[in-house]
């Protein structure tokens, strides 16, 4: 069993987990349906707190454009001002996977190992995520089983606001420019679409985005996002024969001839997948989501390709009817770019050690806006923010790991600045 004490007591606990606690409570449920950007009103409650709270700290430069994107810049330390500029990063919006309203955290001192019970029917247990065994003696962070917890990324943004509200306040800690960028609509994969670049004048960025202590990830999917159109003609039921054309069976159809064995439910590590996200309609028309998540360009080829084979097979199995395939890009995988800046990657590591973390290499199975920010020419990979079965009422957070989050930032910026 671990020692979690030495960490619990480390001088940035008590912060790090009120905050998470307190941003929480607060409303930010993205919606994928709606392409305003921010998709939801709420991600503006967050946003503008931020604000107040980075104002609140002293930070003079703090803007929140049209969109929702918070950006701060803090000025070098005197006679640090041609250290290379550094960013972190966090967004403000959570899944709309499981209920995100009235979200009531629980902080758990101690755990000791056994079964939680969130609410009625709702047990967070060992039995059920083994990796619960390893936190006995931690503080961890549930929901009460009726909404997610949002750690994903609230938990970024405490481990964000938290380490630089101590950079701000210890002279001791010498750094260059460093930015605090927050962002919305990161799990609608639209969160970097409208995002302010020309006013980011950074080397290099870090994402607070993952999950388990020590992680570390600068490889994620590449992702597309298909949306089929099937259309049919409608009919009276009981003379149907020979004229209808049911749209509703097309969608299904198609559905079920996605490879079972490639589905997010049959993969892990760095196999990709097919994933039927979301279905709509009736006899004239209906439509399917599906989304394409692949580690490879060879990959995701073979994958929109197998997308508009099955197309044509579900037009033959139903004379009449036509299937529209729209095909979008989401974001790329980040490994080329990011391996172009090793530096990036090494201070990180090396930050994280001195923390106390031992980091470890692992692939991103979604993406972060680092992906997309990456691919705009700023080099941006993922830290561990203690975050654990995100997008689910089963959500909690590791007070150590985020303790470990903070450090491995101050760390990181001092490195930078070294």
């Amino acid at each position: 069993m671990k020692d979690y004490s030495a960490i619990l007591s480390r001088p940035h606990r008590a912060e790090v987990v009120e905050r998470l606690v307190r941003y929480t409570r607060i409303e930010t449920t993205s919606d994928r349906h709606n392409q305003d950007i921010p998709s939801s009103a709420s991600q503006w409650d967050l946003a503008r707190l931020l604000v107040n709270e980075l104002e609140g700290l002293g930070i003079a430069d703090v803007s929140i454009d049209d969109h929702c994107y918070v950006i701060a810049r803090i000025p070098a330390s005197p006679g640090m001002g041609k250290k290379p500029a550094i960013g972190f990063m966090a967004h403000v919006d959570t899944a709309s996977d499981v209920s995100g309203t009235n979200v009531q955290p629980r902080v758990v001192e101690h755990y000791n190992g056994m079964a939680l019970q969130l609410s009625p029917g709702c047990t967070l247990a060992p039995e059920d995520f083994p990796e619960l065994a390893e936190y006995v003696g931690d503080t961890i962070i549930v929901t009460d089983g009726t909404t997610l917890l949002g750690a994903d990324d609230k938990a970024g943004i405490a481990i964000v606001m938290t380490a630089i509200n101590a950079v701000l306040h210890d002279p001791a800690i010498k750094h260059g420019p460093l930015y605090v960028i927050f962002t919305p609509d990161e799990e609608t994969g639209k969160g970097m679409d409208l995002f302010p670049l020309a006013k980011l004048d950074a080397v290099a960025c870090y994402t607070l985005d993952g999950g388990k202590g020590g992680e570390i990830e600068s490889e994620c999917f590449t992702a597309y996002e298909t949306k089929l159109t099937f259309s049919g003609k409608a009919s009276h039921p009981g003379y149907a024969r020979g004229v209808m054309t049911n749209a509703v069976s097309m969608a299904a159809s198609f559905a079920t001839l996605l490879p079972r064995n490639e589905s997010p439910e049959a993969t892990d590590g760095w196999y990709g997948y097919f994933y039927a996200h979301e279905i709509h309609g009736g006899l004239e028309s209906a439509t399917l989501d599906v989304l394409l998540r692949d580690f490879s360009d060879e990959g995701m080829e073979r994958r929109m390709a197998t997308i508009k084979t099955l197309a044509l097979a579900v037009e033959s199995q139903f004379p009449g009817g036509k299937v529209d395939v729209d095909i979008k890009k989401q974001y790329l995988n980040m490994k080329k770019k990011l391996d172009e800046h090793p530096r990036v990657l090494e201070l990180l590591y090396e930050a994280a050690r001195k923390a106390g973390a031992e980091p470890y290499s692992k692939p991103i199975r979604g993406g972060t806006d680092g992906a997309r920010l990456t691919e705009m020419g700023i080099p941006t990979p993922n830290i561990f923010a203690g975050m654990h079965n995100f997008h689910s009422r089963f959500e909690w957070a590791s007070a150590t790991e985020m303790i470990l989050g903070v450090d491995t930032l101050l760390e990181l910026i001092r490195l930078w600045a070294a």
